[in-house]
């Protein structure tokens, strides 16, 4: 799938864990990606950890391109079987996501945004998904106001065992409304 904006064209493929994880070693222990909770991570547990993705039927990881170049990294799971087990009831067409932006030194105004639209994008173009469901940390003040602005709402606090995180949920509805 492919989402065009005025900031290029964005599409997403499945995630090589061989050939892509010195790329993704990069991102996720860059001092910009604290987030992920990877900082100390060596090459071989990045590795490790999307080699468990890509074997996993309920966790998925893509690479995000921008105009075919790698961008962001997205991760889709069935928060019924994997993140959120008994932290929250899940609904039908429920879909768990992360994602994370390549870090970069030389920011583009608004492309964290445009990624994130992309992002949803392609989760809604499944017809099965009603929702997204994401549980960013509580202080990740970044992440929360993007959430808003493409239309998840709170539902609320939760304890991971990693951390304290914000349960947000977006609707198809909502996301529609929210990027018209």
């Amino acid at each position: 799938m492919s989402t065009v904006t005025d900031m290029g064209t964005f599409t997403v493929r499945p995630l090589d864990p061989l050939k892509d994880t010195e790329l993704l070693h990069g991102w996720v222990t860059h001092p910009k990606s604290a987030f992920w909770m990877m900082q100390d991570a060596k090459l071989e547990d990045v590795e490790r950890a999307y080699m468990e993705i890509a074997a996993d039927e309920h966790h998925h990881a893509l690479l995000g391109l921008h105009d075919g170049e790698p961008a962001f990294l997205m991760e889709k799971y069935d928060p019924a079987h994997r993140e959120l087990v008994g932290l929250y009831e899940p609904e039908p067409g429920d879909v768990g996501m992360h994602f994370l932006v390549a870090p970069t030194g030389t920011p583009i105004h608004g492309f964290t945004r445009a990624v994130i639209t992309a992002v949803m994008e392609t989760l809604f173009a499944d017809p099965a998904t009603r929702r997204v469901v994401v549980e960013p940390d509580v202080g990740n003040k970044a992440v929360h106001a993007l959430n808003a602005a493409v239309g998840f709402e709170v539902a609320g606090e939760i304890t991971k065992p990693e951390k304290t995180a914000l349960l947000s949920v977006c609707t198809r509805a909502a996301f529609e409304e929210a990027t018209r």
